[in-house]
């Protein structure tokens, strides 16, 4: 196609993020004429897998204006360059990099896997297994005792200076087996592991504890000691201060890690997809969409939306009334182009007279990307007899475990870390990618995400000691809009995405939202949601491989 101007459609997407990518593989056999744009240049939102290069221009872009919303405050560190006589670790060249904005595990339970299977697109895609989770214990503070002398206390504080990592256990076994439980913790942590495996069919235990903080509702019910509180919130995944983690958000949590182990294999509940992330499975829903017939256009952006008074060229396919459609202006370094369009779909960040903006958040993450000079194989140990290598794995600070001294506080938030080996793709063999998170606000946030990546590389104890060869940090936030799917004007058809997720792990939510808007566009009538047969190539068969 020459130009985009005049040109109608039933649905332009705007957005090449998971939901928008997802809603054109949901319509790529439902016979609607679809374009689907990104005011960027590449693909997959705010879900988009960069190489270094590419990830050095996102950030001055962010400088610069607000074409990245919802990311803020970017900045990339990187030590001093090597010289050509230097033989300790470098950086590789910028392609060998893929580096996720925003890295999710994905449950074996989640409904999402199932889709990419019902839709044939899991040819396409290649996962592999997250591992152990861990879980981080600073040391012991020094001894002050007076009587001990600077010289003694000096060494004492150097010996401590070491926190460590503890496997958290995944299952019965694992359980028994952990020497830093005594027998009636362990017990008491069985109870409560058999309660949570069905725990929907035992409301008078737990539903009188609803809102309360979870530590509370595990000391009260079960009598887990304290120690054992922080092993349970890390399965939660919960970004949230313990306080803050609600007994009713952490218990489908912690049933969704442990209903999920062991269903593709031994030994581990979660995967990743291989070479980027999330970005790969919306790049390969844009391919799909591509093969069943929709139009995709790079570096346009919507920059405004009107009612059309005449609309005789809306295609003529559409159910949709002529005067229920829009004249919609795209903009790029091509030019200007107005289309016709009969549904407009997209988030905030994508289409013009959005009712929030960053300001508006309620929720923010700060992140940091750092590229490890080791494999780090210490933390990616054998999952079970038979089980695939693990490609990926969790690391948890608990709440104030970073502070000076150690002193965990309730109202603090938690560090994770999801690490990703080269086997992922997204760095050169001989390296790891850590992905640090957190809540806490401004330049104090990212000073825990640093101490967080250089305590799990002290804690490893490899000699001799990994360094970071570069890391990105930037924000990320959610809108107070972030409820499910919404209309707007025009009897219903500007149709709205909320941000994407915080979380990290995939929600299972974003797939009702993709498959409301989709009823949305194609009515009653539309047979099953993602559900597509072996006829046609819209599920993007191998033979049909192309860059949409």
């Amino acid at each position: 196609m020459e130009t985009l101007n005049n040109t109608a459609w039933d649905v332009l997407i705007a957005g090449t993020g998971l939901q928008q990518s997802l809603l054109a593989l949901a319509l790529s056999r439902s016979g609607k004429k679809v374009l689907h744009i990104d005011k960027n240049r590449h693909y997959g939102g705010a879900e988009a897998a960069f190489s270094l290069q590419e990830a050095e221009s996102w950030a001055q872009e962010l400088t610069q204006g607000d074409l990245n919303l919802p990311f803020h405050n970017a900045a990339i560190e990187q030590p001093s360059l090597p010289t050509e006589d230097d033989d300790g670790p470098k950086l590789s060249f910028s392609r060998a990099y893929s580096l996720a904005l925003a890295p999710q595990i994905i449950y074996t339970r989640s409904a999402l896997l199932p889709v990419l299977l019902s839709t044939k697109v899991y040819r396409q895609l290649e996962f592999l297994a997250v591992g152990s989770w861990w879980l981080y214990t600073p040391a012991s503070p020094p001894d002050t005792n007076p009587e001990v002398s600077d010289s003694a206390r000096g060494e004492d504080a150097t010996l401590a200076s070491k926190g460590c990592l503890t496997r958290i256990p995944s299952g019965r076994e694992d359980v028994f087996a952990d020497q830093s439980l005594d027998i009636r913790s362990k017990r008491a942590l069985m109870k409560f592991l058999r309660f949570v495996a069905d725990y929907e069919n035992q409301p008078e235990i737990w539903e009188a504890h609803r809102q309360a903080p979870f530590p509370e509702f595990l000391s009260i019910q079960f009598k887990l000691p304290a120690a054992s509180h922080n092993m349970l919130l890390a399965l939660t995944l919960s970004p949230s201060a313990p306080l803050e983690t609600t007994t009713e958000s952490a218990l489908p949590r912690i049933a969704r890690h442990l209903r999920s182990i062991g269903l593709f294999g031994p030994g581990f509940g979660a995967v990743i997809p291989k070479w980027g992330g999330l970005a790969e499975i919306a790049q390969v829903s844009c391919r799909a969409g591509a093969v069943g017939g929709g139009t995709y256009v790079l570096g346009k952006r919507v920059t405004k939306i009107e009612v059309k008074s005449e609309c005789a060229n809306v295609a003529s396919d559409t159910d949709i009334s002529p005067s229920q459609a829009f004249d919609t202006v795209l903009a790029g370094e091509d030019g200007v182009d107005v289309v016709s369009a009969a549904c407009i779909v997209g988030s905030d960040e994508d289409l013009p007279s959005a009712s929030t903006s960053s300001q508006d958040a309620q929720q923010s993450a700060r992140r940091s990307i750092s590229i490890i000079s080791s494999r780090l194989e210490s933390l990616f140990p054998p999952l079970a007899e038979g089980a695939p290598a693990p490609a990926g794995a969790v690391v948890v600070f608990p709440a104030g475990s970073l502070s000076d001294g150690g002193a965990e506080s309730a109202t603090d938030s938690p560090v994770h870390i999801l690490m990703h080996t080269s086997d992922t793709g997204e760095c050169p063999d001989g390296q790891s990618v850590l992905y640090a998170s957190m809540t806490a606000p401004g330049a104090a946030g990212f000073a825990l995400l640093d101490r967080a990546v250089l305590e799990l590389l002290h804690c490893v104890g490899e000699e001799p000691s990994p360094t970071v060869l570069w890391s990105l940090r930037y924000e990320q936030s959610q809108s107070a809009l972030d409820t499910p799917a919404s209309a707007s004007s025009s009897e219903g058809r500007i149709l709205r995405f909320p941000q994407s997720s915080l979380d990290l792990a995939f929600d299972d939510g974003m797939l009702e939202r993709v498959k409301k808007i989709w009823q949305e566009i194609v009515g009653s009538d539309a047979g099953e949601f993602m559900k597509f047969g072996e006829q046609g190539n819209g599920g993007g068969e191998e033979e049909d491989d192309e860059e949409a």
